[in-house]
């Protein structure tokens, strides 16, 4: 069979796989650590040097809304249901998740051959007071390490307002420098963000990501292994002449037309040092729910 014909003709997860990882959860904890140690493992960039990296690591900083419904993400059965069909699809390299999410989805075979991303820093909690001080609650670079994932992620949100910003700064720094020691390839997620309306709003201007790239690129005492996860905004090639770090594209919060969104996808797709996308919500949760469809088209625009 071709390679699309095996990914089309598996099933989606059942009842005996969800309770699967529920037995494994109380019986054998210990067979998580396995099945991540005997997973199949592949190199980080491979033929075209693209990345496509399905993101579901919002659950873990409260972050479960999409288009509105605020409990979107809630049912943990259904987001792995869609996280699997969008491993299974072709062109789909990896994933990116909490330390939870990944294990499920080690424990259900999910990640044979795929790249895994470890998200690091969930502290920073939606809505909340504190939520500047985004500190590191998920991995660290000897927890992935041990666990054989792949990449490292941190979300680095720079308030120049807000002293909360400093610890994030700080713990970053440290986590670039732990993963350069490693030789762990590290992603950093970086923004200008302000408060507005009790709100952290995220700027999305030119500058404002030119900005944070000047900031993320200088963390830690070596840059070797740092990648970057941006926004999609105005001016994409003044934007990436900023950087010599590899780049991938940050799918953003699900809004407007799908045809908008993968246009603007397309154009900073071709520009010098963009190796690909990362998308969670707009791809798991397509306006018309069909993720098979909306992750193919999205593949289409990675590995053409």
């Amino acid at each position: 069979m071709s390679t699309v014909s095996d990914h089309e003709v598996r099933p989606p997860l059942t009842l005996n796989d969800f309770e699967r990882v529920r037995r494994v959860r109380i019986d054998e904890p210990e067979a998580v650590a396995a099945a991540l140690a005997a997973r199949e493992r592949r190199p980080l960039v491979q033929g075209d040097r693209r990345l496509f990296i399905i993101a579901a690591d919002h659950p873990g900083r409260g972050a479960l809304e999409v288009r509105g419904d605020v409990m979107a993400m809630a049912d943990r059965y259904e987001l792995l249901q869609r996280l699997t069909t969008a491993l299974r699809r072709p062109g789909v390299d990896g994933v990116l998740g909490t330390p939870d999410i990944i294990d499920d989805l080690a424990v259900l075979g999910a990640l044979e051959g795929k790249i895994a991303v470890g998200s690091m820093n969930r502290g920073g909690l939606r809505g909340a007071a504190f939520e500047m001080d985004d500190r590191f609650t998920g991995y660290d670079i000897e927890s992935l390490h041990r666990a054989r994932l792949d990449f490292a992620k941190l979300l680095l949100r720079i308030n120049l307002a807000d002293k909360g910003t400093v610890r994030t700064l700080e713990a970053g720094a440290l986590a670039v420098s732990q993963a350069a020691a490693a030789r762990m390839p590290i992603m950093i997620e970086p923004f200008m963000s302000e408060w507005a309306d009790g709100k952290v709003r995220n700027v999305l201007t030119p500058d404002a990501v030119v900005t944070s790239i000047a900031v993320a690129s200088a963390l830690g005492s070596s840059s070797a292994y740092t990648w970057l996860k941006l926004p999609v905004v105005d001016e994409m090639e003044r934007v990436m002449a900023s950087t010599t770090l590899p780049t991938l594209l940050l799918g953003g919060d699900p809004g407007g037309s799908p045809d908008e969104t993968y246009a603007a996808w397309a154009n900073a797709l071709t520009l010098p040092g963009v190796h690909g996308l990362v998308v969670g919500r707009t791809l798991l949760y397509p306006p018309d729910d069909d993720v098979a469809a909306s992750v193919d088209a999205a593949a289409r625009l990675v590995h053409p």
